[in-house]
């Protein structure tokens, strides 16, 4: 079966996707953990995985479910208070699973045993989480195609608080998709029926490169118009590095899981340009750097900051909460600009980098160094 030979050899994309999703679990959960056991007689916090998989590969080495697993058992607090459900409509995937969970070491000092179902993702589950109201809950939907991929399940889990999402896409499966009649419901249950006719139409004159711009914008742009106001995409690209595979992305209600998986996407990221992240993983970037020297990402942003805060005066956590949402730059990439704006005298510091601590030979920028943007010429 598909999703079987999926694990037969695990492939670097696999590691860097399960690496982003583990990271992330993990400051998720510190965050809001101290919250819920404040508000709740009965604090619990949930992990979710509707296309959980076989748990190893045939390597031995851990899927992402049993990473998450081992994560909550090395901690106190966690171990008490995680609730794991996991799903596969694969019932060969799911005996699997439940050996492999059995199989961890301390396995019963998780408070709540991990729940283990064996159900097509469909309308009926979508309905069911629509009628709950979830704890907070970290939600990945990684599905082998398309099927049971849709915005409604999405939303059915970000809509109460503390609930983020990410999901994994075969890009080429729903690009093909989109022209394939025979699977219009699937595509019109991600896209929305009205957006998947509209980038129907507009793919038939687009170039490949275009054409992906397109889809993951859409996707995008319907999961905000859902409410998800926070999205982040990462691509992988296959392993020749030339055409992309996969895309992972990620849904949040709350500015603060965006900055926490922009921060971890940078991380992974296999290339960045003058320090601004590619979000990207492109195995053929590791032995064959793509040159950028035309691209000058840095520069791009200090004058994008001098034309929108024209005349204004703001901290630097100011112009960095005002301005990163939906750009691919980092809080580092800010305080660089602002340093090299204001050695270049474009904007004045409040204390001047003559007065400002020094650490290692490098004046620092602060977030409540004020900064005066003068007005455009």
């Amino acid at each position: 079966m598909v999703g079987n030979s999926f694990f037969d050899e695990r492939k670097e994309q696999s590691l860097i996707k399960a690496r982003i999703v583990e990271k992330y679990f993990w400051v998720w959960a510190k965050v809001i953990m101290p919250t819920v056991k404040r508000y709740s007689t009965e604090p619990k916090i949930a992990y979710l995985d509707l296309f959980a998989g076989a748990g190893r590969y045939k390597d031995g080495s851990s899927s992402t479910p049993l990473k998450v697993l081992e994560t909550a058992i090395s901690d106190p607090d966690m171990s008490q208070m995680l609730v794991s459900i996991f799903n596969d409509a694969d019932s060969e995937n799911i005996d699997s699973l439940q050996k492999s969970i059995n199989s961890i070491p301390n396995i019963q000092n998780l408070k709540y045993a991990p729940q283990i179902y064996n159900n097509e993702v469909g309308k009926n589950i979508v309905e069911a989480f629509e009628t709950m109201k979830l704890i907070p809950s970290l939600f990945f939907v990684d599905p082998w195609g398309y099927k049971g991929l849709s915005l409604k399940l999405i939303n059915s889990v970000v809509k109460n608080w503390g609930c983020d999402c990410l999901f994994f896409f075969n890009y080429n499966r729903i690009n093909m998709g989109l022209s394939n009649s025979a699977v219009a419901n699937h595509m019109n249950a991600l896209f929305g029926e009205e957006r998947a006719d509209i980038v129907r139409e507009k793919l038939k004159n687009l170039e490949p490169n275009e054409r992906e711009l397109s889809i993951v914008e859409a996707i995008c742009e319907a999961l905000q118009e859902m409410g998800g106001k926070y999205v982040l995409p990462f691509r992988f690209k296959h392993e020749n590095g030339n055409r992309t595979s996969h895309h992972l992305i990620f849904v949040s209600k709350h500015i603060k899981g965006y900055e926490i998986m922009k921060d971890i996407m940078a991380q992974e990221s296999s290339e960045s340009n003058q320090g601004v992240p590619s979000f990207e993983y492109n195995p053929a970037t590791l032995s064959q750097p793509f040159l950028f020297e035309m691209s000058r990402p840095l520069d791009e942003l200090g004058e994008l900051l001098l034309e929108q805060f024209s005349g204004k005066m703001l901290t630097m956590k100011e112009v960095y909460e005002q301005h990163h949402v939906g750009k691919r730059y980092i809080k580092k990439n800010y305080k660089d600009v602002l340093n090299n704006l204001e050695l270049q005298g474009k904007i004045k510091a409040y204390p001047p980098c003559s007065e400002r601590r020094k650490m290692k030979g490098k004046v620092t920028f602060a977030d409540s160094v004020i900064v005066k943007f003068g007005a455009m010429q």
